[in-house]
C-alpha cells in the first residue's frame, strides 16, 4: 500500500468510487481509496442497496444530481450495471394522485422528459403483476431505472485506476494526524498515509470515522427491509435480469423491483430500527456489516399490502428465510439532506456522507469539483456539511430527527410542514407574550418564530381576494398573513430578529476581506448598513446578508438564522492565510 497520496478517500462504495473517478477526470489522479472491506463488495450500504434510481425531486439541485447520476451509470455499459426500465409511482388515495401531479410538475420544470400520468390499466400494461383495481393511477418516468451498484463501482474504479488512482481493500482507518487544525495524514492498521486532504465516504460508519478527526457527522444508521420472493408463475421462463419498471407504492412506504422470475419487495412501513455506531460490525462473519437479522413481525403489514396490489406474489414471500430477507442499513440525517463539503473543524478533511445510490454518481462529481475548483457546479447549500448548529449535532437530536426522517421517507410533505419534535429548543425573551397573541410558530434553526398571530385575524377584510386558497396552498397559512403584510406596508410593523445569526468580522484586513467577497461596496462611513450578496470565486451568489460598519476594523454581519452556520462556515473558508481577519459569533 502507498504511504502517500494527495487525496485519501475513505470508503470504496458508490460515492467514494464516483469521487475518485471524477477527481481523475479533473486531472488529479494522485488518489488512494481505502476500505476496511474487500473490493468492491465492501459490506457497506452500496453492497446491498436495492438500486432504485428515481430522479424526480422537489429540490432542483437534487433532481439535477440524480439526472447526472443516471447519465454516469448509463455510461458504464461495460459493467452491465444499469437497467433503464423506468419507474412508476402508484397511488391508492386521491391525495397521492394530486401529489403525483405535483411531482410531474417538478419533473417538467427540471428537465426530465417523457413523464406521464397513467391510468390503472396503463400501469398494469407496463407491470402486469399489478392489479389495476387496487390503484387509482400512476406517474411514469421512462428514464429512471435500476442500478447494480457494485458492478458500477467496479467499472468506475477500473476507469479511475487507468488514470492512476489506487484502491486498497482490507484497510481500517484508526486515526488522523491533524496539526494546527489541518490534516497531514491518515493512520491505518497497515501504516500511515501522508496526504493533503481526506474525503470521508464511509457511509454508515461516517460518524465514527469523523470523530477520529474531530469532525462531527450527524447521521444514524436505520434498518430497512427487503424480501425476495420465490419464483413467480407469471414470470416462468423469464431469463432477463430486469425488465419491469421499478414500482413505488408510497402510500404504504413500499417499493417493488423485478429480477428474473423473482420480485423484491422493500418496506419502510415499520417503526425505525436504529443501529448505534458501536453495534455496526466490521467486515467478516456470516452477514455483511450493513445487514442485520430480519425482523419478520415488522414485515406483516407490507406483506399483506404487497399481495393485495400484486396478487401474484401471494404465497411467494418467505420473510422467515434468511437467504432472501434482510434488514439493511441506510444513513438518515436530521433534515434528510446529504452531508457534503470541507469541515471547519479540520481543514483538508472533506465529507460526502448520507448519499444514496440515486445521487451517488452525481454527488461524487460535485464534491470532486468542490475540492479541485473551489466550488461545485450546483448550489449545495442544502447539503452543506457545515449547515448544522451545535444542538443539531447532539446525539439525542440526531437520533430523534433521523428516526422521523425515516418515518416520513415516502410521505406527502407540504413545503411548509413543521416538525413536531423536538421543539421549543430556542425561545425569544418574549415568547410567552407571542403565545398570548395566538402566534403560530414555525421552527427555524431551533428557534420558535411567529408566522402570524390569531389576534390579527380580525384585520382580514371580508372581501379580500387573497383571503382564501385551495386546500394545498392553505396548509401552514392564515389570511392573517395578508392583513399583517398590509398593516406593515401602510403603517408600521415591529419585527423580531432574535433568531437571526450575528457575527463580527474584525481585524486589520477585515475591510479588504469583505470588499473582496461582497458584491456591494462595504467601504462606507462607520454606522452604515449595507445589504449585499456575497460572491463565489466564479461570481455566483453564495448568500445575501447585511453588513453594519461598527468601527474602522469591525463589521457586524447579520444573516438568516436558518443559513447562519452555513454562511459563517463559508465566510471563514474564504479568509486567505496571509489575511489578518477573525470572525466571532455573537
Amino acid at each position: 500500500m502507498r504511504d502517500r497520496a494527495q487525496t485519501v478517500i475513505i470508503g470504496a462504495g458508490i460515492v467514494g468510487a464516483s469521487a475518485a473517478y471524477h477527481l481523475a477526470e479533473l486531472g488529479q489522479p494522485d488518489v488512494l481509496v481505502v476500505d476496511q472491506g474487500p473490493l468492491f463488495e465492501t459490506g457497506g450500504s452500496t453492497s446491498h442497496a436495492p438500486g432504485l434510481v428515481f430522479q424526480t425531486n422537489g429540490s432542483r439541485t437534487m433532481c439535477r444530481i440524480a439526472q447526472d447520476t443516471v447519465a454516469l451509470y448509463r455510461d458504464q455499459a461495460d459493467a452491465d450495471g444499469w437497467f433503464g426500465v423506468g419507474s412508476i409511482e402508484i397511488a391508492t388515495t386521491p391525495e397521492r394522485m394530486r401529489e403525483l401531479q405535483r411531482r410531474q410538475g417538478f419533473a417538467r420544470s427540471f428537465g426530465i422528459d417523457g413523464t406521464a400520468q397513467l391510468s390503472p390499466t396503463e400501469v398494469a400494461e407496463r407491470v402486469p403483476l399489478v392489479d389495476p383495481s387496487t390503484i387509482l393511477g400512476g406517474y411514469w418516468v421512462p428514464s429512471d431505472g435500476i442500478a447494480k451498484a457494485v458492478r458500477i463501482v467496479s467499472s468506475l474504479a477500473d476507469k479511475a485506476k487507468a488514470r492512476g488512482v489506487d484502491f486498497e481493500g482490507g484497510v481500517t482507518v484508526v486515526g488522523f494526524d491533524i496539526v494546527d487544525g489541518r490534516v497531514h495524514a491518515v493512520v491505518t492498521d497497515r501504516g500511515r498515509i501522508d496526504c493533503e486532504r481526506v474525503l470521508i465516504c464511509a457511509g454508515i460508519w461516517g460518524p465514527s470515522v469523523g470523530a477520529m478527526a474531530g469532525v462531527p457527522i450527524p447521521l444514524i444508521a436505520v434498518q430497512h427491509q427487503l424480501v425476495w420472493t420465490d419464483p413467480i408463475a407469471e414470470l416462468a421462463g423469464e431469463s432477463r435480469e430486469v425488465v419491469h419498471p421499478l414500482v413505488r407504492h408510497q402510500d404504504m412506504a413500499m417499493y417493488f423491483r423485478h429480477r428474473g422470475d423473482h420480485y423484491g419487495v422493500g418496506s419502510y412501513k415499520h417503526e425505525p430500527i436504529v443501529t448505534p455506531q458501536d453495534l455496526i460490525r466490521s467486515p467478516g462473519g456470516p452477514l455483511q456489516p450493513s445487514l442485520m437479522p430480519f425482523t419478520p413481525d415488522d414485515f406483516e403489514v407490507a406483506e399483506a399490502e404487497a399481495t393485495r396490489v400484486m396478487p401474484s406474489l401471494a404465497g411467494s414471500l418467505q420473510p422467515s428465510d434468511p437467504a432472501r430477507s434482510l434488514n439493511g442499513m441506510f444513513s438518515f440525517t436530521p433534515d434528510a439532506g446529504s452531508i457534503v463539503g470541507e469541515s471547519t473543524s479540520a481543514r483538508g478533511v472533506w465529507v460526502c456522507e448520507a448519499v444514496w445510490v440515486t445521487h451517488g454518481g452525481g454527488m461524487g462529481r460535485q464534491v470532486a469539483e468542490w475540492m479541485v475548483e473551489g466550488e461545485p457546479s450546483y448550489d449545495l447549500a442544502e447539503a452543506d456539511a457545515n449547515r448544522f448548529y451545535p444542538f443539531q449535532m447532539s446525539p439525542p437530536y440526531v437520533v430523534e430527527r433521523g428516526k422521523q426522517q425515516y418515518r416520513e421517507v415516502y410521505d406527502i410533505l407540504h413545503p411548509l410542514q413543521q416538525m413536531n419534535w423536538p421543539r421549543r429548543i430556542r425561545l425569544a425573551p418574549w415568547y410567552e407574550r407571542q403565545r398570548e397573541l395566538g402566534a403560530e410558530f414555525f421552527s427555524g434553526a431551533g428557534w420558535e418564530r411567529p408566522q402570524w398571530y390569531a389576534a390579527n385575524e380580525a384585520l382580514v377584510p371580508a372581501d379580500a381576494p387573497w383571503a382564501s386558497r385551495d386546500a394545498w396552498a392553505a396548509q401552514q397559512w392564515s389570511p392573517a398573513v395578508g392583513a399583517e403584510h398590509i398593516a406593515t406596508r401602510e403603517r408600521v410593523g415591529l419585527f423580531d430578529i432574535t433568531a437571526f445569526a450575528k457575527f463580527d468580522v474584525h481585524g486589520p484586513d477585515a475591510l479588504e476581506f469583505l470588499e473582496r467577497i461582497c458584491a456591494n461596496r462595504i467601504d462606507r462611513p462607520v454606522g452604515s448598513i449595507v445589504y449585499t450578496a456575497m460572491l463565489t470565486p466564479r461570481g455566483g451568489i453564495r448568500c445575501d446578508l447585511t453588513v453594519i460598519r461598527k468601527d474602522q476594523e469591525l463589521f457586524r454581519v447579520v444573516t438568516g438564522g436558518g443559513s447562519g452556520q452555513h454562511d459563517l462556515a463559508w465566510l471563514r473558508s474564504q479568509i486567505h492565510d496571509d489575511e489578518m481577519v477573525a470572525i466571532t459569533e455573537r
